[in-house]
């Protein structure tokens, strides 16, 4: 079996088009969709479901897709492993990065990264903290950052604790307090963070039995920045994605030290190229 039946199927699912999978992978759409039957006939059921909106697996196809994509994993670092012997670090990584780690951590890392191995290719695939683990689990990505150590399904490496803020405008009640209560916290319309995955913010809430009065709820942290200049609420969010902090708002501590916990999690069986990485992440985020 061709491996490159495996490629073509696997780029249609990521790119959910015939025509963009054989965009990216430089192929006519008939080839590709050769490819695919070809599969479809070989395994004897149908892996796409075809209509005017786009392709989509079907159950059967997620299925396989599972299994095809850690062949594809071994066969990367298969070649991996045979350019390190002759000293070299070649291939494609793939990460799943969320975006206070991409504008603050990324283009350092990337940079070491692109000066010490010329001939690797990186690929940055963005989400929350959820879509980033069911990519780790589904071999979509070879590494990724998430919020929390509660997988046993990959290994994680602790990078740094992120210090949790409330985050108000200058009109607001709590601007000049030195710290916020969390009960004072109900008493301001709460302008919620939005992820997929585990919440440190709800997690802070239901530990502290605190229902706050949520006006709306952003995925974006500059949006949710924006909210609160405006005087439309208050927030928590992470230290890291407060750089630069719009002059109207003050980050005020909460009134008991809270954190996210950011890690690089990563298969147990690390490609050389993302075992070079997890090494330069680590080292980069403890010395800055």
């Amino acid at each position: 079996m061709s491996l490159v039946k495996y490629e073509i199927l696997n780029k249609v699912a990521e790119m959910k088009s015939f025509t963009k999978a054989a965009d990216v992978l430089g192929l006519t759409q008939s080839a590709v969709s050769h490819a695919i039957t070809g599969l479809e006939s070989e395994f004897g059921f149908s892996l796409i479901h075809r209509n005017r909106s786009g392709v989509t697996l079907t159950r059967e196809g997620e299925e396989m897709l599972v299994t095809i994509r850690k062949v594809l994993y071994f066969n990367e670092k298969v070649h991996q492993e045979a350019a390190g012997i002759t000293g070299l670090i070649k291939g494609t990584l793939k990460i799943g990065v969320f975006t206070s780690v991409s504008a603050n951590w990324l283009p350092d890392i990337l940079k070491i990264m692109e000066n010490r191995y010329p001939y690797l290719r990186i690929e940055l695939i963005e989400g929350d903290y959820l879509e980033i683990e069911q990519w780790l689990l589904s071999g979509e990505i070879d590494c990724g950052f998430i919020n929390m150590e509660h997988s046993d399904q990959f290994n994680v490496i602790p990078l740094k604790k992120d210090r949790l803020l409330c985050i108000v405008s200058n009109e607001s009640s709590l601007y000049h307090h030195a710290s916020v209560r969390f009960e004072d916290l109900e008493k301001e319309p709460f302008i919620m963070p939005a992820y997929g995955g585990y919440h440190d913010v709800k997690r802070l809430f239901e530990e502290n039995g605190i229902q706050p009065a949520v006006r709306f709820e952003l995925m974006e942290e500059r949006a949710i920045m924006s909210m609160v200049a405006h005087h439309l609420g208050v927030s928590i969010l992470p230290e890291m994605v407060l750089d630069p902090l719009l002059p109207e708002l003050r980050a005020i501590p909460l009134e008991t030290d809270s954190y996210r916990s950011i890690g690089l999690a990563t298969r147990y069986a690390l490609s050389p190229a993302a075992e070079k990485f997890a090494q330069i992440t680590q080292s980069w985020v403890t010395n800055n």
